[in-house]
């Protein structure tokens, strides 16, 4: 008798396929320039990053979030 069930036994593309099928979170979008600004605010202060946070911004309403 066995206990192995359906799910353990899914190809991983089909996981991954329903995986991208999500919506993009606000969290997840534009990593690389969301890293960049985040270091810069901790270092230097947010009125000394606007330039990064402006292209953070840029980037997230080209993925169509209204910021």
């Amino acid at each position: 008798m066995s206990t192995i069930s359906a799910a353990s036994v899914e190809p991983a593309a089909a996981i991954e396929g329903c995986e991208q099928k999500k919506p993009l979170k606000p969290c997840c979008a534009c990593p690389d320039t969301k890293k960049v600004r985040d270091a810069c605010i901790i270092e230097k202060g947010e009125e000394n990053c606007t330039d990064l946070i402006e292209a953070h911004k840029d980037c997230m309403r080209a993925l169509g979030f209204k910021i």
